[in-house]
């Protein structure tokens, strides 16, 4: 079969006009462990341990997982309202940390309500979406004002989250788990038909907000449906009858594992694409060290970009926006298609699953 050729043009990404500030990263970035900064002004402003794993949807995050000579994930974490700028300056940051740690991390993008398993996994305690960023009066409490009242709704099987959802009655089904945030308390309500791993869920999110949140301080209720408490009518209002639980659409029970490959060249000054093979399992010899491939898994919402060591730096240098490219070439969701950046040496199993002679 021939070889089939694709021009990528340079309209499809947004440059900044000012680069993210250099010297971002002090000695405690190359520490074992997990640990997070928040992009602030186009700087990476550490985090504190108890807010890892708390996120604004208007910002953008680092979460750094190192495992010393076990390796290094580097995830960049898009909030589902955050801006432009801050999803670039992200990934510039994410290459000087890159830098600054002297090894070949995996890198990978994770977008709100998409991350994988394996970032999930980073935060045992569970993950919570907040309203708001950097730039939001959300962030703001005034002086004297009433303390901030907050209601999230914790849904799913396997990736389970807390999601800010509207203060009302309105948003509560006998399907799901809520927590209703009423400042030194924290209501955990369980619906009569929620799912065994919500029900398991719901007090360690509780738990993650009172720590995150009120830094310990807030006492948690836990109630289920028909407990609701004086306290918790007098913000909601009289109880209305609930919705029943929606299950959700069965997932595709035989997904297409399907994938291509492509070689990645910037040769003539613009990103050109050559598809080596378009169905795997792939021969492990067809990744050439001095080139970058792209490895397509779209059909799971994933795609694959490796690196190889000896590959031309700034074409290493633009991996993620080779996989941004791909991904609008190929018509894919940007926000539903997690990208995976391999350094040679560094593959996963995932990406390694694709080859009939990985040893």
């Amino acid at each position: 079969m021939p070889h089939t050729h694709t021009q990528i043009t340079e309209e499809t990404t947004r440059m900044l006009h000012f680069p993210a500030v250099l010297g971002q990263f002090g000695p405690g970035a190359r520490e074992l462990g997990v640990q997070g900064w928040r992009v602030e002004k186009m700087k990476a402003v550490p985090l504190e341990p108890t807010d890892l794993g708390a996120f604004f949807n208007g910002d953008s995050y680092l979460v750094l997982s190192n495992r010393g000579d076990e390796g290094a994930d580097l995830h960049m974490w898009i909030g589902e309202k955050s801006s432009q700028d801050e999803q670039v300056a992200c990934a510039m940051l994410a290459t000087q940390l890159d830098h600054f740690l002297g090894v070949d991390p995996v890198h990978h993008r994770q977008v709100q309500g998409y991350e994988s398993p394996e970032f999930m996994s980073l935060f045992p305690r569970g993950v919570s979406y907040k309203e708001g960023g950097t730039e939001s009066g959300f962030r703001k409490t005034q002086p004297g004002s009433a303390p901030i009242r907050r209601l999230y709704q914790i849904k799913g099987k396997r990736n389970i989250c807390a999601k800010e959802v509207e203060l009302s009655w309105k948003s509560f089904n006998k399907g799901d788990c809520f927590i209703l945030d009423l400042g030194e308390t924290i209501v955990s309500w369980i619906g009569s038909q929620a799912n065994v791993f919500e029900k398991r869920k719901v007090r360690e999110i509780a738990l993650l907000i009172r720590d995150t949140d009120k830094r310990g301080k807030a006492h948690i209720a836990d109630l289920a449906e028909g407990e609701e408490t004086p306290e918790m009518l007098q913000v909601l209002g009289p109880m209305p009858e609930l919705k029943e639980s929606i299950p959700e659409e069965d997932t595709q029970a035989d997904v297409s594992n399907s994938a291509s490959l492509y070689k990645v060249s910037d040769a003539t000054g613009a990103m050109t694409l050559t598809r080596v093979s378009e169905k795997s399992p792939f021969r492990k010899d067809l990744l050439v060290r001095d080139d970058c491939f792209i490895l397509d898994n779209g059909a799971n919402g994933k795609i694959f970009v490796w690196k190889g060591s000896g590959a031309n730096p700034e074409e290493k240098k633009k991996a993620l926006k080779m996989a941004d490219d791909f991904i609008e070439k190929m018509n894919y969701h940007r926000m539903k298609t997690q990208v995976e950046i391999l350094p040679q040496g560094r593959e996963t199993i995932m990406f390694k699953q694709f080859f009939e002679d990985w040893d």
